[in-house]
């Protein structure tokens, strides 16, 4: 096994936090939560009730030295330039904007709102390894306006950067959004920043809206023996606005979780669905969707416009940089959706998302 292999092994992230392959029980008990047994928690780990939880150490080790992975260029600028956001939208407008992976920025109703925050170079529990970010952040850090609010989906390297956490802390000192356990996480880096923490079915008020935490078919660990001990969630926000549906990350699962959505919401102005880092599928299928699956979760959950993420910022897997949307744009020919109402979107990429509604 070299050197760089086992580099990139123990970096990988959001996808295997180093350690995640671990048992559940490792360490006794739960190191981030303590509540009741429910239908998705056991009294140590969470788990997705009926569904396929992640591989394990032998299948990890067969993806990381047996399967090809397409190499990414070192670099990949975006067409946009830098966005400059205004210091907020109101009335009836919605705008969304690209920073990169799974972090936007969404302006609604008066309020500032990122998802997943990540500003940082790398995605790893090491400061000199794994995944490298290859475009630079569509908003500097700098430029961001006054954030209200941050929504955590999970606590994946990818999406929970305690680093980024502390400069928002210390710059715009949001409410931090996330599902029984991260808040530990987040306490523990960040002692004094404020952070409300739900279970599925539940969530707070906000300003204009309301926040409702949904099921996502997820995992999560940060190192040794914490495999599943934090909920990972989808958010839902009902706003003067219109509602948005926000996936950080999620398997298909038979579309479940989408088709729940829609019958518990109507519909949705804008859902935020990740349609990247999807192969090989033998052993990402349970955990990510692909382009094909986020159409067809798209249109289950009646959701009226996508913004496509998680794609083009870190190489996790092995599809190549633009594969993603080059399925995806294959896909909205054969489910008929027409292409601007899913946007694979860029760093920089700027949305201001139509109300129309469509048939």
């Amino acid at each position: 096994m070299n050197r760089r292999k086992v580099l990139k092994w123990l970096g990988l992230g959001g996808l295997v936090a180093a350690g995640g392959f671990m048992g559940t029980r490792a360490l006794a008990g739960n190191r981030y939560y303590q509540g009741p047994v429910s239908d998705h928690f056991d009294g140590t780990a969470f788990f997705n009730p009926g569904g396929v939880e992640p591989r394990g150490f032998l299948d990890l080790m067969r993806w990381q030295f047996w399967e090809g992975r397409s190499k990414w260029p070192a670099s990949f600028p975006s067409p946009f330039p830098s966005a400059k956001p205004e210091a907020h939208v109101s009335g009836a407008d919605m705008r969304v904007t690209m920073v990169g992976h799974a972090t936007l920025l969404i302006q609604v109703a008066g309020q500032n709102i990122l998802t997943d925050p990540v500003w940082s170079d790398r995605v790893s529990p090491f400061s000199w390894a794994g995944p490298k970010r290859v475009s630079k952040p569509g908003i500097a850090f700098e430029d961001l306006p006054k954030i209200d609010l941050v929504l955590l989906s999970h606590n994946h390297y990818d999406h929970l950067d305690v680093v980024t956490l502390k400069r928002l802390k210390e710059a715009h000192d949001p409410l931090v959004v996330t599902p029984l356990g991260n808040d530990a996480i987040v306490k523990a880096a960040v002692p004094d920043m404020k952070v409300s923490a739900h279970d599925w079915s539940d969530g707070p008020g906000y300003g204009p809206f309301d926040i409702t935490l949904e099921p996502a078919h997820h995992w999560s660990a940060r190192g040794t023996g914490d495999r599943r001990h934090a909920l990972w969630a989808s958010f839902v926000l009902d706003t003067p606005a219109g509602r948005i549906y926000h996936v950080g990350d999620t398997g298909f699962h038979s579309g479940i979780n989408y088709k729940a959505a829609a019958e518990k919401y109507g519909q949705f102005r804008l859902a935020i669905l990740p349609f990247g880092a999807y192969e090989p599928r033998w052993f990402m299928e349970g955990q990510h969707q692909n382009p094909d699956e986020a159409v067809q979760g798209m249109k289950l959950a009646n959701a009226q416009h996508v913004a496509g993420h998680h794609w083009a910022t870190f190489q996790l897997t092995n599809e190549a940089i633009e594969e993603p949307r080059e399925r995806l744009a294959e896909a909205l020919v054969r489910h008929g959706v027409a292409a601007e109402r899913f946007r694979p979107m860029l760093p920089g990429e700027m949305w201001d998302v139509p109300d129309q509604v469509y048939g």
